[in-house]
C-alpha cells in the first residue's frame, strides 16, 4: 500500500491559480484564493500607495484592490477581456483583491520541483517565493504574505 502512497505523488504537491502578468507566468496558493473575478469598477482612494487601484464593492463587501503590476514595479495596467481580479484571503474576514493580465489555470505543482528564487533578489523585497520548473514553463510562485506587505498585514 505504501509503494501506491507514493506513485500518486499527492503529498508533495499543492494547487496553484496560474496566471500572467507582463507575458511572465506566476502561481498562488490555491487555499489563498477566496474568488476570482472579471474586472469591476475600481473606486480610487486618495494618499493609497501607488500600488493600490482603490476598492470594490463585492456582495456588499468592501475589498481593497492592489495593482499586481505596480506592486512588482512592471508598468501600469491596460485592462483587457482577459484582465482578472484575484480575491486573496489575507487574514481572518480579510480580504484583498489583486489585478492580475489573465488567469490560465489550476495546477498541481510538487513542492519538490519549487526551487528558491536567485540569491541576486533581495528577499525582504521580492513578492517570489520560489520557482517551479515544469517542461518548458518557469512559473514564479508567490508568497501571498509579501504580496500583501506590511501595511495590509497589521
Amino acid at each position: 500500500m505504501s509503494e501506491l502512497t507514493k506513485y500518486t505523488g499527492n503529498e508533495d504537491e499543492s494547487k496553484y491559480i496560474i496566471f500572467k502578468i507582463n507575458r511572465e507566468m506566476y502561481a498562488i496558493d490555491v487555499e489563498s484564493v477566496n474568488n476570482i473575478i472579471q474586472m469591476p469598477q475600481i473606486t480610487r482612494v486618495p494618499s493609497s500607495p501607488k500600488y493600490y487601484k482603490g476598492i470594490i464593492n463585492l456582495r456588499g463587501e468592501i475589498i481593497p484592490v492592489m495593482s499586481l503590476r505596480r506592486r512588482m514595479n512592471f508598468e501600469d495596467d491596460a485592462y483587457t477581456n482577459n484582465s482578472r481580479v484575484i480575491i486573496l484571503n489575507i487574514g481572518e474576514d480579510k480580504l484583498l483583491g489583486i489585478v492580475v493580465d489573465e488567469v490560465s489555470e489550476v495546477m498541481n505543482i510538487p513542492e519538490s520541483i519549487i526551487e528558491q528564487p536567485s540569491p541576486f533578489i533581495k528577499s525582504k523585497e521580492s513578492v517570489v517565493r520560489g520557482v517551479g520548473k515544469i517542461d518548458d514553463m518557469i512559473i514564479s510562485i508567490l508568497s501571498v504574505e509579501s504580496v500583501v506587505g506590511q501595511r495590509m498585514a497589521s
